[in-house]
């Protein structure tokens, strides 16, 4: 009679699986905590196994394709030995050559390919060397911030559908099964540029962009905009910006603080005289 599996014997098994393997199993349950429970065939059934809510299908809905009783094929994606539980990719071995295109990506890597489609959420890339995504317009997709370094109010003012574009890949998401690229990390970053050059104390001249509660922004330089906060406008205390500057003023300003990391760019406007420049 076989001795029944310890603890050790499971982290044992766990260790001889690789991410990257290929395993088949049966469906046992559906719901929390991670998705739908799987019993992995042969000795690995002695772990955990489950395919998470986000790595069932790219292409079909989850009760389609998350049945108890049904057997599966997936990718193991995840090895956990403190929670002694393997994660697994259905949406892998559904599509194999764009799983494999996806893994084979790295950071910093240039590709090219013609905007597909866009949306107030980011724009869709179909990629010259990818291959066709079997939900989406394209399998790379632009989050809206990574469109462009400078400010910008519709997405069609960067891009437009078949317009041709070359990006920098961040990453791939396997939720969706998308190619997370940037327009912008392959441009300047102006910020980085103005603050090579600016330094704490420095006089500018900026046009006012806008008013809120606690300050205004101004624009110092193309793309470079900063705030002043409402006690820096002037010596004497007032409620609101309004009191003192209105949009499209032209005023000197002086550099408080710069924070490049957090792009950050901080300016008073009593320190540098407080008449606006605009006629």
């Amino acid at each position: 009679m076989d001795r029944p599996a310890n603890d050790q014997d499971i982290v044992e098994i766990l260790r001889a699986v690789r991410v990257g393997d290929i395993v088949s199993g049966t469906i046992t349950q559906v719901g929390p905590p991670h998705g739908a429970a799987v019993r992995l065939d042969g000795q690995l059934g002695l772990a955990s196994a489950d395919i998470g809510p986000l790595h069932a299908s790219w292409g079909h809905p989850w009760d389609e394709v998350i049945q108890v009783g049904r057997r599966v094929t997936a990718e193991v994606i995840d090895i956990d030995e403190e929670e002694k539980r393997i994660g697994l990719s259905l949406a892998a071995t559904e599509n194999p050559e764009l799983w494999a295109f996806l893994k084979g990506l790295r950071p910093g890597e240039v590709l090219s390919g013609e905007v597909a489609d866009v949306q107030r959420f980011g724009v869709f890339v179909a990629l010259d060397d990818g291959p066709p995504h079997p939900v989406y317009p394209g399998v790379g997709f632009i989050s809206i911030p990574d469109l462009s370094w400078r400010h910008f109010d519709e997405v069609s003012e960067i891009v437009e559908v078949g317009q041709r574009v070359t990006c920098a890949v961040l990453g791939f998401d396997t939720r969706q099964g998308e190619a997370r690229l940037s327009l912008r990390a392959l441009q300047p970053d102006p910020f980085q540029e103005f603050a090579d050059a600016a330094r704490e104390g420095q006089e500018l001249c900026g046009t006012v962009t806008k008013l809120v509660p606690f300050g205004v922004f101004v624009r110092v330089a193309e793309g470079i905009e900063g705030l002043v906060p409402l006690d820096e406008l002037v010596s004497m205390p007032v409620e609101t910006p309004e009191q003192v500057v209105q949009v499209g003023d032209l005023v000197k300003v002086t550099i408080i603080s710069l924070d490049c990391d957090a792009r950050r760019l901080l300016l008073s406007r009593k320190k540098a005289g407080s008449d606006p420049l605009s006629p």
